[in-house]
C-alpha cells in the first residue's frame, strides 16, 4: 500500500510501519536531541555558578542560536533547532517577567501536563493520538476506527507517550514548588530524551512484533 496522498515516501501494509515511520519524521535523532539538551545545560550551570538570571539566559539563547547557525551553515533543516529557541523563548519571558531562575522550567511543566491529559483524553474518548498519526499519513482521519485491533494497538501506543509526560510532571513539579533551580535543570534533561526514547523503545518492541494490516474489520460469514 503506497501512502503518498500526503506526499509521505512510504510504502506500508501494515500499521505499525506506518507508525515507525512518522516517529521517525517526528524526531530530530542524536543531533536534535543534543540541540535540545544544550542550551538547558548550559543555562542551569550557568545559573548554578553565577546565581545571574539573565546571564543565564543569555548562555542558553546563545547556544541555541549557535546551533541555528551550525544548521544553516550546513544547510541542514533547522526545524529542531526552531522549537528549542521557541521554547526558550518562552521560558526566558516566564523568569523575567517573575525575576525566578525557576521560572524557566514552569512552561515546560505545563506542556507535559497539558499533552499528558490531552492524549489520555484522546484515549478514553476512542480517539487515541497515534491513530490520527495513522489517518494524517493515509489522507484517512477516520478509516483506522473501523478496526478495533488498530484502535487497541493506538491506544497502548499513546499510553506509552502519556508515560513520560506524567513522570515529568511527577518529578519535576515539587521540585519547582521548593526552588531547586540546578534539580530542576538535571531533571529536565534526564527526564527528557532519556526518557522519550525508552518510552518509545518499548513502542518498537510493539510496533516489531505487531502486524496490524490496514483495512476494517473483517468480514464475518
Amino acid at each position: 500500500m503506497s501512502l503518498s496522498r500526503t506526499g509521505a515516501p512510504v510504502d506500508a501494509q501494515t500499521v505499525e510501519e506506518v507508525i515507525r515511520h512518522q516517529l521517525s519524521q517526528a524526531l530530530g535523532g542524536k543531533r536534535g536531541m543534543a540541540e535540545g539538551a544544550i542550551p538547558t545545560a548550559g543555562f542551569t550551570l550557568t545559573y548554578v555558578l553565577a546565581n545571574e538570571l539573565k546571564l543565564a539566559l543569555a548562555v542558553g539563547g546563545a547556544l541555541a542560536v549557535l546551533a541555528m547557525v551550525i544548521r544553516i551553515v550546513q544547510k541542514q533543516p533547522v526545524q529542531f533547532v526552531v522549537n528549542s529557541m521557541v521554547g526558550i523563548a518562552i521560558a526566558a519571558v516566564f523568569a523575567l517577567r517573575s525575576g525566578k531562575a525557576e521560572d524557566v522550567f514552569l512552561p515546560g511543566i505545563i506542556y507535559n501536563a497539558a499533552y499528558a491529559a490531552v492524549m489520555t483524553l484522546s484515549v478514553l474518548a476512542r480517539w487515541p493520538v497515534v491513530g490520527l498519526m495513522i489517518g494524517s499519513v493515509t489522507g484517512d482521519l477516520t478509516g483506522w476506527r473501523q478496526d478495533p485491533g488498530v484502535v487497541r494497538l493506538c491506544s497502548r501506543l499513546t499510553w506509552l507517550l502519556v508515560l513520560p509526560c506524567a513522570v515529568r510532571v511527577a518529578v519535576q513539579y515539587p521540585l519547582y514548588l521548593a526552588g531547586e533551580v540546578g534539580w530542576l535543570g538535571a531533571t529536565k534533561i534526564a527526564l527528557g530524551w532519556p526518557l522519550q526514547i525508552a518510552a518509545l523503545s518499548v513502542m518498537a518492541l510493539l510496533l516489531a512484533r505487531g502486524r496490524t494490516p490496514f483495512g476494517g474489520p473483517a468480514p464475518t460469514s
